[in-house]
């Protein structure tokens, strides 16, 4: 009997954001809203540049279209879920969909960490090699470099899903929560846990600190090369090329690496929530409008979408 309850995986409990009945209503409101922002602000983006001649042949706009795209997978992976439970009423969800919660969760969110570290290179190499931009970022590369964010994010999903399924959990079902996330569950299990835990800061550190020291490295040569740019034109042009990304990766590797490096003895529901928030729901959202309102190619290409829409319904 011991070992069947050691062994067997009952429904998991949601506990979201709060725990007062109350509030969900407002909650409910307030990421649904949040939600539908995410979807058509990516969406518009990836509409325009996938349909404006100029900007689908920059390197730079290609992987935007695909951070956008991750983004909507990103934030549809958790909050759909979180939105019916408080709709509904209705904190459970089944083990096997708590797992596959979690991998898509972790696939997508490194797949973002890589491409981010992509859109990096792109402005180092855009900055620092403008003559050879178009061909040092040809189609075949960059196809290859998203190919390559995708296979080890799944790679790196898929291993710590695996780990994760095969631990016990005791009959604890409160996952202090709104998502199946790495960590409350590794907290929650019951059994030796090692493995996961060093190959969570292993592999994940290699993986998210890597990249973002990548980024930081690659941001170091492309001040130093902005600088000695003779012209204060010329400088504030080339910095506002890389405002829009710094701000995504400053949003995005605050809260990530706050929530998710450091001891899990140190772990706490309540605050672990906001900070996930942050990533998990506001980024995504705030993304296009970070771009869109700062960036002068994307306001071109909208006017030139409104334009041919005129002139569509005129003929």
């Amino acid at each position: 009997m011991e070992r069947r309850n050691h062994t067997s995986h009952p429904d998991f409990l949601l506990m979201g954001l709060s725990t007062q009945p109350e509030q969900e209503g407002l909650l409910f409101a307030l990421f649904l809203s949040l939600y539908l922002l995410n979807l058509l602000g990516n969406l518009l983006i990836i509409l325009l540049i996938r349909s404006d001649a100029q900007l689908s042949s920059t390197p730079m706009y290609f992987f935007l279209s695909h951070l956008s795209f991750m983004d909507i997978c990103f934030t549809s992976t958790t909050i759909p879920k979180m939105v019916h439970n408080l709709r509904v009423g209705r904190k459970n969800i089944t083990f096997a969909s708590c797992m596959v919660q979690m991998y898509f969760f972790l696939a997508f969110a490194i797949t973002e960490n890589f491409l981010l570290g992509a859109m990096a290179l792109d402005r180092f190499v855009a900055i620092r090699h403008p003559l050879h931009y178009f061909l040092l970022m040809n189609p075949v590369r960059r196809h290859l470099m998203v190919f390559v964010a995708w296979l080890l994010a799944h790679l790196h999903a898929l291993m710590h899903t695996l780990l994760m399924s095969q631990l016990p959990f005791c009959g604890r079902r409160n996952i202090p929560h709104f998502f199946c996330d790495f960590q409350p569950l590794i907290v929650m299990a019951c059994a030796e846990k090692h493995l996961s835990e060093m190959l969570s800061y292993f592999e994940g550190g290699t993986i998210i600190i890597g990249n973002f020291l990548l980024i930081l490295v690659s941001y170091t040569f492309i001040i130093q090369t902005v600088l000695r740019v003779p012209s204060a034109q010329g400088r504030s042009k080339a910095f506002q090329t890389c405002a829009s990304h710094l701000t995504v990766v400053i949003l995005f590797y605050s809260s990530a690496i706050g929530v998710y490096f450091r001891p899990l003895s140190s772990y706490s529901g309540d605050k672990d929530k906001v900070a996930t928030v942050i990533y998990t729901v506001v980024t995504p959202m705030l993304n296009p409008f970070i771009y869109s309102l700062r960036n002068k190619d994307m306001k071109d290409a909208f006017h030139r979408a409104l334009g041919k829409l005129r002139r569509s319904r005129k003929m």
